[in-house]
Formats: structure tokens, sequence, C-alpha cells
């Protein structure tokens, strides 16, 4: 099934040798894993490469081996690594203002939120700094919404999560997942949470009730392993949210922002939410950058002193949010991930029954679920990452794919023949 890119080959280890320069010989990945792993947080147990540049869709490490970047930052990189639009935006702001803190106004955080808002069709922007921020700050809308415009009594207001969630690590966040290392050992936990199944539209609708606020939902789960909801959920949740009077609360950190061959998940149904979440890609790799977007209705319960950060909305985070808003007010970036998802889906499709056992595609990203008597996804990642690609798993089988939206064709195969090889192999093995 292996489909050739113009080389023919397969990354394999031993090609790997085109370097940007080349690395010092006393420089060796190991060197900075050992450091890291004495003075870090062990909260990571990331795959042993170092890197220390990268281009477009390619990363080097210390040791001068060049890697083709598959999981782009969790999205975070929607535009490769370095991208010059970015870059020149994020020099020039550089060179003449970083922060005022929002006790001032400056003259990018204006031009930003306008585009912004234009581009995910709001008409207001709060702009924070990580996901997490953005999420919180959504839930303290929600809920303030509720108690000053739909009129719920105080303290009682509830919005319904779907289990398998990912929105953030923070204790508010953690007191919804059901990801046990997520969650356990961080309570007390917040209340206010209702959990049902993903995409079960019967139980969203069962646990709707008079204080209900708001249903907080993931177009497209990503940490779970590129899980798609079925055909027809979205705007089926979006016509139960407005029946019953509650806000549609989507979180396009991940897959907003291009990656799903549409500006928003949402909008490959055409779906409109009350309020997004943004972040991860809005930074384009450069600075967190992340922001509510929303219309007045909702936004203004927000008043001067309720809501603020030091950060959100400084002078270079808008310069690089605005310069990646600009890339993908043309469409181009949208429409080139969705005409290779036809692509990206029937290599991998093809590797079912053959190592795989599951496929999820939607745009530039990809689910791929391998068969657990063939390998891990932790060994699968390891296996690729000696072929030249850097992917990462999830939930023990599964492997997560999203390169940058930069990506040509033949480069998008080089990853498909790598998963199709490091499958073929280890079944070999076996």
């Amino acid at each position: 099934m292996t489909t050739s890119h113009p080389t023919g080959d397969v990354l394999y280890a031993e090609d790997m040798t085109a370097t940007a320069t080349s690395a010092p010989e006393t420089l060796h990945n190991q060197t900075f894993i050992d450091l890291e792993n004495e003075v870090a947080a062990h909260n990571y147990n990331p795959l042993p490469v170092v890197v220390n540049k990268a281009e477009g869709i390619w990363v080097y490490d210390v040791e001068g081996n060049k890697y083709l970047d598959a999981l782009s930052g969790y999205s975070a990189l929607n535009f490769g690594h370095r991208h010059p639009a970015l870059v020149d935006a994020a020099k020039d702001q550089l060179d003449r203002l970083t922060l005022t803190s929002r006790a001032f106004h400056n003259d990018a955080l204006g031009p930003f939120c306008r585009d912004l808002a234009a581009l995910v069709g709001k008409e207001a922007i709060l702009p924070m700094n990580t996901g997490a921020e953005a999420v919180e700050t959504a839930l303290k809308i929600a809920r303030k919404w509720g108690y000053t415009v739909k009129g719920v009594t105080p303290g009682r207001a509830k919005i319904i999560v779907m289990a398998g969630n990912f929105h953030g690590r923070t204790t508010t966040i953690v007191s919804f997942s059901d990801d046990p290392e997520a969650h356990d050992h961080y309570g007390p936990y917040t209340p206010g949470f209702e959990t049902v199944p993903y995409a079960d539209l019967a139980a969203i609708e069962a646990a709707i009730d008079d204080d209900t606020v708001a249903v907080l939902v993931e177009p497209i789960q990503g940490e779970q392993g590129v899980q798609i909801p079925k055909e027809g959920f979205l705007p089926e949740l979006r016509a139960l949210c407005t029946d019953r009077n509650v806000l549609m609360i989507a979180d396009e950190i991940q897959s907003g922002l291009g990656r799903t061959g549409t500006t928003l998940a949402c909008g490959y149904e055409g779906v409109e939410a009350d309020m997004y979440t943004l972040g991860k890609a809005l930074g384009g790799g450069i600075i967190p950058v992340s922001a509510v977007a929303a219309n007045r209705n909702i936004m203004d319960v927000i008043t001067p002193g309720t809501h603020g950060s030091t950060f959100g909305g400084n002078p270079l985070a808008a310069a690089v949010g605005h310069a990646v808003v600009k890339l993908l007010a043309t469409g181009e970036h949208q429409a080139h991930a969705a005409e290779l998802e036809p692509v990206f889906r029937e290599q991998l499709e093809g590797l079912m029954g053959k190592g795989l056992v599951g496929v999820r595609v939607r745009g530039l990203w990809a689910g791929v679920d391998i068969d657990p008597e063939v390998m891990t996804g932790k060994a699968a990642c390891k296996a690729l990452m000696k072929k030249g690609v850097l992917a990462k798993d999830t939930h023990g089988s599964t492997i997560r794919l999203a390169p940058p939206l930069t990506i040509t064709k033949d480069e998008l195969l080089m990853i498909t023949d790598a998963v199709a090889a490091v499958v073929s192999e280890a079944i070999a093995s076996n």
C-alpha cells in the first residue's frame, strides 16, 4: 500500500543526514535529556529527541538528525515552524512595543480583535494567553450570563460537559475530566458540571434543566485520538441549545484555525456556536495567544474589573495573532487541508487490517488506532522517530497525526509511508 514520495523511499533513520548546519560533535541528545530529568519536573514523558532548530515542517535535533514534525505542537504550529510572515510580525513588534498591560490601550489590540471577530463570525473578542485560560473565561462568561440574563438562581448554574473531554489542566477544568491522570488527587473539585457521553444528544437533552447555562463541547476530541462525532450531531446540538436557551460553547483550541479544512471545525457542518474558545495556532508557534469569541449580547456580561489578565491582549501577542488571522483570511490554508484530506484518508485506510484497526481523518488531522497485538502507540511513535517522523501517542494504542497545514502532498505521503513501514515491520517481527 506504501506510496512513494519523490525519492521513492521511506524516511529511515540512516537517511536522516540532511541538516541546516552541521551539529558540533560534542552535542548529544542524551546529555540534554539527562539534564532535564535532573532539574525539571517530570510531568511529561517525551520521545528521546532534543530539538534545537526548525524550519517549516522540519525539525533538527542537537545531533543533526532531521525529522518531519507530524504533531505540530498539538496544532499550535498549524503554519509550520518559524513561518516568515509570523516571524516578521513578531520581530517588527519586538522592535516597537511588547507590553503595556491592559491599564492602557495599545495600537495592536483593536485591529487584531476586529479581524479575528470577522474571521470567526462574531462581534467581540476577549483575549487571553493559554487555551486553558480561554476555557476558564468562557465558563465564567456562561455562568454570569446565566445569572444576569437567563435568570438562574445564584449559585446553581450548571454546565454540561462530555466524557473524554480535554479542555486544559486548571483545577476547575480537571474537576470535570474523566482521565484519572488529569483528575485524581487534585480535589476538592469545583462543582457545577454534569458529564454525559460524548456526542450523545439524548443524554444532553435529558441533562438540561432550568439551571443549565451552557453545553461545552469539542467539535472533535483531539486528546481522545481525533474522535469525530457522527454527522448531524453538531447541528442537532445547536438546535437543542437554541430551543432550551442554553449557550453552546465550542472548544476549537485544537480543532480550529484551519486544521479540519475549514476555519473552525463547527463550520464543517455549517454550525455557529454561541462562544468559541481559541488558542494554540492563534499564537503561530511563537507566543501563547488565546481568545474567547462571542456576540455582544453574551460578551457584554463582562464589564471593567470583572475579568482580566496582565498579558492578555499584549501588543506582541496581538501582532502575532493578527498575522495568523491574515494567513487564514485568504482561505488558502483551509482549502489546502481540505484538498489533502482524501489523500490522507486513502493512505491510512489502506492499512486497515494490516496493523491498523481504526482510522479517523478530518482535514489534516488523523487518529490512527494500532492493533494492540502488533504494538503500542508509544512503540509506534518511537519507531516512527527512527524513520524521521515525529508523532504522539495517546490512550495506549492510538497515535495522532497533525502535520503543519503547509505540508505538500509528497511530504504527507512520507508520513503515511513511514506508518506503513512501522506496522509492517512490527507484524513481521511478531
